[in-house]
């Protein structure tokens, strides 16, 4: 009996370590199983943050290629309407001509024939009238006077260019005329210009049935506006400067996706998108705006006088702000409104919408909701700083200040990026923001 129970206990053991083993394995199964499923989601997961980076990229490509293709097809057509018109106009000519000829033939009489015809004379250049001439709002508005005695005019021509000075205007290096065919009345308005040099230089001749004349003696008109640049050296590392737009393309940060579409993976940070008060530093000259100062500088100085110029955020912005500043007050690491130095005003729509006015580290909220399309007007002598909403023509927020050094514009982008418009004269809608703030400011004076 012992020995039987003896052999019992043996085989309830063993059975005991068997179980034991069995469930070992069982777990380890299970953490494999467990093992697989959480590296299956990490590899889906990084999968879906390539895909929607690769998507990103397409789409953004593909919205390049499509402007490029727009645009060229819009310089296709103005370039052959221009020249279907001049086609017409020598067409027309020609049978003008055709008809005087066939007319010329018909004549029977030698002197009636070798007698100058009024249909045969050339007009005469016009004269140019400056006094009437008009410039405003980067537009040119150019009136004329046709010549006495030259008959029925049908229709007249005008050559436009720009120019670097009013006197030599036939330079070496001036840029080609650009032409204005068909015009029927004496004058006409040239609009949507930027006045990106000192003067744009006009003339104009007359056409009747048989020909056209003679220009004109070109006149120059000045076209005096702010134009600058951006400064690339300043540029924050993780900033694109490309032409007139500022983009923000974080290089620190793997797989961030700046559009943020809204598809994060909380185990994942591949599509976390940092803060704009965290940065993976700067890597760049001296001269560079780093940390989580994400700035450019203009590369033109405002050392009196009223400018102007006009921000749009593109369509993935998230933050940005638009100012002023003494270029020697900002360090490297200094963001715009947070020194003496620094004049701003501050858009965000990143986790909830915000409009403010920034200057010596305090902050004005301003009850408005976001413009796309901001106007910065700076009136250096008097002291003043506008900021315009200008598809609603409202006044955002004006800083008074007696500036004592030169400025320079100064922008600030996080997420996304903004386009800037110079060559602009100092539009006429400001005349009515500048007597008002001027009646505020004598108000409260009293």
């Amino acid at each position: 009996m012992d020995t039987q129970k003896e052999a019992l206990r043996r085989i309830i053991n063993t059975l005991a370590n068997k179980n034991e083993e069995l469930q070992h394995f069982l777990d380890s199964v299970d953490g494999t199983r467990t093992g697989l499923q959480e590296e299956s989601c990490k590899v889906m997961s990084e999968l879906e943050a390539e895909l929607e980076k690769l998507s990103s990229a397409l789409e953004e490509r593909g919205a390049q290629l499509r402007d490029i293709i727009k645009e060229e097809k819009r310089r296709k057509e103005a370039e052959l309407q221009r020249q279907l018109s001049e086609g017409k106009a020598a067409l027309l000519s020609c049978q003008e001509l055709l008809e005087f000829a066939n007319q010329s033939l018909t004549i029977t009489n030698e002197e009636e024939f070798l007698t100058p015809s009024r249909s045969k004379s050339v007009p005469r250049a016009p004269e140019i009238d400056v006094s009437s001439c008009v410039v405003r709002d980067n537009s040119i508005t150019v009136a004329w006077r046709p010549s006495d005695g030259d008959g029925p005019i049908e229709r007249y021509d005008l050559e436009h260019r720009k120019a670097n000075r009013g006197g030599a205007l036939r330079a070496v290096g001036e840029s080609s005329w650009e032409k204005i065919s068909d015009i029927t009345d004496t004058q006409v308005t040239l609009s949507g210009l930027k006045f990106d040099s000192p003067f744009i230089v006009v003339r104009v001749r007359a056409r009747n049935k048989t020909a056209a004349g003679d220009f004109s003696e070109p006149v120059a008109m000045e076209t005096k506006a702010f134009t600058f640049g951006f400064d690339a050296a300043t540029a924050h590392a993780e900033l694109k400067i490309q032409g007139d737009t500022v983009t923000w393309e974080p290089q620190g940060v793997k797989g961030h996706d700046a559009r943020l579409r809204g598809k994060e993976n909380k185990n994942s940070s591949r599509n976390a998108t940092p803060s704009p008060n965290k940065t993976a530093g700067s890597r760049g000259g001296r001269e560079r705006f780093a940390g989580e100062s994400y700035t450019v500088l203009g590369d033109q100085e405002i050392n009196g006088g009223c400018h102007y110029w006009e921000l749009r955020p593109l369509a993935d912005w998230k933050s940005f702000s638009v100012g002023v500043a003494y270029r020697g007050s900002l360090g490297r690491f200094d963001q715009l409104g947070k020194s003496s130095g620094s004049w701003c005003l501050y858009a965000s729509q990143w986790l909830q919408s915000a409009l403010a006015a920034k200057h010596g580290n305090r902050a004005k909220a301003l009850d408005w909701p976001l413009p796309q399309r901001i106007g910065i007007y700076c009136d250096h002598d008097n002291g003043e700083l506008m900021f315009i909403d200008v598809n609603r023509l409202r006044l955002l927020h004006v800083f008074r200040n007696r500036f004592l050094q030169p400025l320079v514009p100064a922008f600030t982008v996080w997420c996304g990026g903004i386009s800037v418009a110079t060559g602009l004269q100092v539009p006429s809608f400001m005349g009515n923001f500048v007597s008002s703030n001027h009646s505020a400011a004598a108000d409260q004076s009293l």
